[in-house]
């Protein structure tokens, strides 16, 4: 083999090696779009209403009041 025939063979497969590499990214890319859109889609039903924190702080508030009530009843005993 002449050199050009090695030159000509090492460039090819430098530009091969390239396109996969490069075939491999643009892959990554579009899974990785693809999820971000999955996760914009699904975030918003993932977060806690403002419905059910108030319900919720009803509740923690309701427990504290019945504790500070047994609290109270104690000092004055």
């Amino acid at each position: 083999m002449d050199t050009q025939s090695l030159i000509n063979l090492g460039v090819g497969a430098a530009i091969a090696i390239g396109g996969w590499f490069g075939r491999e990214l643009w892959d990554a890319v579009k899974k990785l779009r693809e999820d971000l859109h999955r996760i914009e889609v699904e975030l918003p039903s993932n977060y806690l209403r403002r419905d059910e924190f108030g319900e919720g702080m009803k509740e923690i508030r309701d427990l504290f009041n019945k504790v500070f009530d047994k609290l109270d009843g104690k000092v004055d005993k």
